[in-house]
């Protein structure tokens, strides 16, 4: 073997390891179990899966135990009485706990999505859309109070449409069961996550007609959780798993709809590879995955600005009060340095390896 090529293996080899232990917890320590509520499984949620697909949890010494409890209330419900040590929800469902007094608090550390996840769903196929043919529609509704009605109801008001006068609505179906209600024939519009809709589509039963996220702006619609004793105490498996959320972020804004789609396929079985791809597209064309995990003034003062339509917030609630920004700060910070040792790295490659070819040469 020329002395080039040996250095160039020699190198490679030692990067592999460096690599290797880099995206590992350290050696010898115990992986930590994460009990994790998710409100609903949807594409909606793809950074979240992807962190679990692509091992970035393990990477950080966790083990995520997954389980979807449809509707807020009950997530919520579930987080409050042990059940869960971390749960994604509406930020909204923080206030309400806060708005009753509650002695230990519900923090919102980790933002995963920054737009309403809902598309206005249509039964009728035919004709253009306009905001004023809701008028006097069956209108399938969500639960009052929860996120993605109140997000709807803000954007019905914008279109000088009111939810209450104005549609027939109905709100009394449960979270969980509000898409097979309307593929039964209950209602004329929906509000549908995705894949649902792409599904619906496919299937013949309607079209979407409008995004509420485009239609309601930039807020912390789904965000990671927890109580502000179990951060208090598990402060460094939260930066962990904060650590986790922000490269799955970052894998999301650099990969195709096609890769994620790949990536995520263990948490969709019975959805087809095209229409997984086809909803991250248009979830990611409209800007609903957020970059980072970090809650900003602007969302949170637009979350409660929809709140105050939905007549749901008693009083404004500083962001401080039930945002810590530390733990998504500190993951920004600690991916940064990683980048830059990585990218030192590889130029301390280029130049063994050019060293090694001109000495092969020689």
């Amino acid at each position: 073997m020329k002395t080039g090529a040996r250095c160039k293996a020699v190198v490679a080899a030692a990067l592999l390891g460096l690599l290797l232990l880099s995206g590992c917890a350290p050696k010898g320590e115990q992986t930590i179990e994460i009990r994790l509520g998710e409100v609903a499984r949807t594409v909606f949620y793809a950074p979240q899966y992807v962190a679990l697909s692509q091992g970035m949890f393990a990477q950080e010494g966790l083990d995520v135990q997954l389980a979807t409890i449809p509707g807020g209330d009950k997530a919520m419900t579930a987080l409050l009485s042990n059940q869960a040590d971390i749960a994604l929800i509406g930020a909204e469902t923080s206030i309400y706990v806060y708005q009753q007094g509650a002695e230990d608090p519900v923090i919102n550390f980790a933002q995963l999505t920054q737009k309403d996840g809902t598309f206005l769903f249509a039964r009728q196929t035919q004709g253009s859309f306009d905001w004023e043919k809701l008028k006097k529609q069956n209108f399938l509704g969500q639960r009052k109070g929860g996120m993605p009605q109140m997000s709807l109801e803000f954007t019905l008001r914008k279109h000088g449409i009111d939810p209450h006068k104005d549609l027939k609505l109905i709100q009394n179906i449960d979270f969980a069961n509000v898409a097979s209600a309307f593929g039964s024939g209950t209602g004329d519009y929906v509000q549908l996550f995705e894949p649902q809709a792409s599904i619906f589509e496919k299937e013949g039963r309607g079209r979407v007609v409008a995004s509420i996220g485009v239609e309601s702006g930039e807020l912390p619609y789904t965000v990671y959780m927890a109580k502000q004793s179990y951060l208090n105490t598990n402060a460094e498996t939260a930066q962990r798993f904060t650590n986790a959320v922000y490269r799955a972020q970052q894998w999301i804004a650099t990969h195709s709809p096609e890769q994620i789609a790949e990536a995520i396929t263990p948490y969709f079985k019975d959805t087809e590879l095209a229409i997984l791809t086809s909803s991250i597209k248009r979830y990611k064309e409209q800007g609903t995955y957020a970059l980072n995990p970090i809650i900003e003034e602007k969302e949170w003062k637009n979350l409660q600005d929809v709140m105050t339509s939905a007549g749901e917030l008693e009083s404004p609630v500083a962001l401080d009060k039930l945002v810590n920004s530390s733990f998504a700060q500190q993951a920004i910070s600690v991916n940064s340095t990683e980048n830059t040792d990585s990218s030192a790295k590889v130029s301390a490659t280029e130049a063994v390896d050019a060293d090694a070819d001109i000495g092969g040469s020689l």
